[in-house]
């Protein structure tokens, strides 16, 4: 095993300690991911941020960064959605996912590579990102989120 996947390993056990599994990552995995994204570009285009944010893990541990900042905890992650795309005159717009690229990184653990872009909202935008991906009692989500804009 190597040294990534030993620490991948290790910090899930660390973060999730019931629920992880000990087989390796499939094609299965990568078309769970995949299905992860769909549902939350099709919530987000519907305009339910709730379900958009189904594709977190619900943990104090996830982490969101963007616009400089680094945001700890789903919680914190659906608050500053709501304040930017939900509140008041904000218009969530529609988003689209492109280039992805899925890998695998030991049982339980991916990275995605993509790109994001976001239209008809005066918060409209494009850009990449990267999402650590885990899977914990046979669910996978987002752990992990990094996007920026271009």
């Amino acid at each position: 095993m190597s040294v990534r996947v030993s620490l991948v390993a290790a910090a899930c056990l660390c973060l999730f300690p019931t629920g992880c599994r000990d087989t390796a990552f499939g094609p299965e995995d990568a078309t769970a991911i995949r299905s992860v994204m769909d549902a939350q570009q099709a919530a987000w285009n519907a305009g339910d941020i709730d379900a958009f944010m189904q594709g977190y893990h619900q943990q104090p541990d996830v982490v969101f960064t963007s616009g400089g900042k680094i945001r700890k905890g789903w919680q914190a992650t659906l608050t500053a959605y709501r304040k930017r795309y939900v509140e008041g005159d904000a218009k969530m717009g529609t988003l689209s996912f492109s280039g992805l690229e899925v890998q695998g990184l030991g049982p339980g653990a991916a990275v995605v590579l993509g790109r994001w872009e976001l239209t008809e909202t005066p918060q409209a935008g494009h850009g990449v990102f990267s999402l650590v991906f885990t899977e914990v009692d046979e669910r996978w989500a987002i752990l992990h989120d990094h996007s920026s804009s271009e």
